[in-house]
């Protein structure tokens, strides 16, 4: 067998013509409508930058709510999702904060001192 149309002509060739029967043209009703498009999109988007799931458990002080917001806020109005340390501490220099104490104990579990420069 040297060219397609020969080919084509072995009887024991099995080939699906799968040209009239496509499922996804049918309209078969759902329960629950999920491509509802961009409105629920838009929704779930505002939800999702109101509800935190790192912060369902306890209480926030204020200052961690203020700096949460404004990091939020940074990531928004750059594209940034993922900021460096470095752009952490420019939104922590933007709202303020300045190095004015001597350093003390690493908070969590740690017994040891931070890293000095």
């Amino acid at each position: 067998m040297s060219t397609t149309e020969e080919f084509l002509k072995d009887p024991n060739l099995c080939i699906a013509d799968r040209r009239g029967n496509d499922r996804r043209k049918r309209s078969i009703p759902v329960a629950v409508e999920r491509r509802s498009g961009g409105d629920r999109r838009a929704q779930q988007g505002e939800r999702r930058r109101q509800i935190d799931p790192t912060t369902c458990e306890r209480d926030y002080t204020d200052e961690e709510i203020e700096f949460m917001k404004a990091m939020d806020q940074y990531k928004r109005d750059n594209r940034r999702p993922f900021p460096t340390w470095s752009e952490v501490l420019e939104v922590l220099r933007a709202m303020g904060y300045r190095k004015v104490a001597a350093p003390s104990m690493m908070p969590g579990l740690s017994q040891s001192m931070p890293p000095t420069a």
